[in-house]
């Protein structure tokens, strides 16, 4: 797959997970890998500093029963906003490629 649009992809399927809840690293990245296998745990990790630096996440420590303690990510309002942004334009891409007759 193309990687700007695997990076645009990993964005969206990053921030649909927190949407519901709030994930730590290792959660997001087992997901992500489950699907899209050949990504490194490096590039989701990086994609979640930057998702984090551009306000669209927050993070905190929580305790873990099974051993150090757990760096969390929420999804902020900002994140929300942009996650709903994103999930449009993806549609409206869908959409436009289907009219094209591109079976999928």
């Amino acid at each position: 797959m193309n990687a700007q649009l695997k990076k645009g992809v990993l964005e969206l399927c990053i921030l649909y997970q927190l949407r519901d809840k709030d994930l730590y690293g290792y959660e997001i990245m087992k997901t992500i890998k489950d699907q899209f296998s050949d990504v490194y745990d490096g590039s989701i990790y990086a994609i979640l500093r930057r998702l984090n630096s551009d306000g669209y996440t927050q993070t905190y420590r929580k305790d873990s029963p099974s051993g150090p303690a757990r760096k969390y990510y929420r999804i902020t309002r900002p994140g929300i906003d942009y996650l709903n942004g994103m999930v449009d334009e993806w549609q409206k891409m869908v959409e436009g490629v289907r009219k094209l007759g591109v079976p999928f």
